[in-house]
């Protein structure tokens, strides 16, 4: 994966909110518009989802589009309940709408719903999909296709070893979604030619207590952290913590960089990523759907594959409160982040 809550035009929450937003330009053979039905596993008004929905636009092109968007919204509301609900509400707007193809993204779209589909009519194309296509039982299938996201695992570690050249030691600490075994065991294959650097352990997290204690804890005795899953701690009281209350707590309490995969995490303080453009994974997605949807290719014809863009990003405001100097030729290659966003 991908920010503020600035929420798309055509959000919706549900099958009863449901909006539409059409185009104008080459209709199907029948003269209507194409219906596409975009199936988020988050919500509109994160950039991530906001990007791939934008990208997967600009690559229709000049299809004449009637789009329903449904937000699963499973990062504020991570619960195993909401995930049913809104699954349950994805296949009733199949049913009542019809769609001529559907476009989800990130895992949790393809855990409750797309799955059920495999084999079906109607063509899926994905963006954004962590696992292995297999997971979903996805290989193979006529009427399924996609763009993964994989991490640039690799990539992030050289970047955070040119601003910490003595790195050996690293933790990693994910919370229990199921997006992360996928993403650990990539980075594990990734750094098994870099023998000099060590994942010396991997922590599953479910409270926001325990990730303090366990962050705490590494002081001093591993050189970085790779603060990858953060969204689905609890307080006391059982309530979630806010993503972006775990990473500033990190900023304020932590004195080892950390690094991470996506953009957002280093406006919050993180120290650097190579991130996944969300707008690429759109863009290749979309380019799916139209080989589909104009040119009347099978999606079985298009093969599952990752988009290969990535974009170096540091904070600068993280790295003066560890003490470390960003390399000129860091600063003159990656985007930089001059503040914390809670300062802005």
């Amino acid at each position: 994966m991908k920010q503020r809550d600035r929420h798309l035009p055509i959000t919706l929450v549900g099958i009863a909110l449901a909006s539409t937003l059409a185009t104008t330009a080459v209709a199907d053979p029948t003269g209507r518009s194409l219906r596409v039905l975009h199936v988020m596993s988050y919500h509109a008004g994160w950039e991530w989802n906001r990007d791939q929905l934008a990208g997967f636009k600009e690559a229709m092109g000049d299809l004449a589009v009637e789009y329903r968007v449904l937000e699963m919204d499973t990062k504020r509301d991570g619960s195993e309940a909401n995930k049913v609900r809104s699954g349950n509400e994805a296949r009733q707007l199949v049913d009542a709408w019809k769609p001529d193809l559907v476009y989800t993204n990130d895992d949790n779209a393809q855990l409750y719903f797309a799955k059920d589909y495999v084999g079906a009519a109607t063509p899926f194309v994905f963006s954004g999909v962590n696992a292995e296509p297999g997971t979903y039982g996805y290989t193979g299938r006529d009427n399924v296709t996609g763009v993964l996201e994989q991490e640039h695992g690799l990539q992030t570690v050289r970047l955070l070893r040119q601003i910490v050249p003595d790195l050996r030691r690293i933790a990693i600490i994910v919370d229990s979604g199921a997006t992360w075994p996928g993403v650990v065991e990539r980075l594990r294959a990734s750094l098994a030619g870099e023998a000099d650097i060590e994942i010396a352990a991997v922590d599953t997290i479910h409270t926001f207590a325990e990730y303090k204690e366990r962050v705490l804890g590494y002081q001093g005795k591993v050189d970085a952290i790779g603060i990858l899953g953060v969204f689905s701690y609890t307080d006391a009281s059982g309530a979630r913590v806010p993503y972006e209350e775990v990473l500033r707590w990190t900023a304020e309490n932590s004195t080892l960089p950390d690094f991470s995969f996506w953009g957002d995490r280093v406006e919050l303080g993180t120290l650097c990523a190579v991130r996944v453009s969300g707008l690429a994974q759109g863009r290749a997605a979309g380019e799916m759907a139209r080989a589909i949807l104009a040119d009347g290719r099978a999606p079985s014809s298009i093969p599952i594959a990752p988009t290969v863009k990535g974009e170096p990003m540091v904070s600068l405001a993280r790295a003066r409160k560890l003490g470390l100097a960003i390399p000129s030729g860091i600063l003159l290659n990656a985007k930089v982040v001059k503040g914390f966003r809670w300062d802005s």
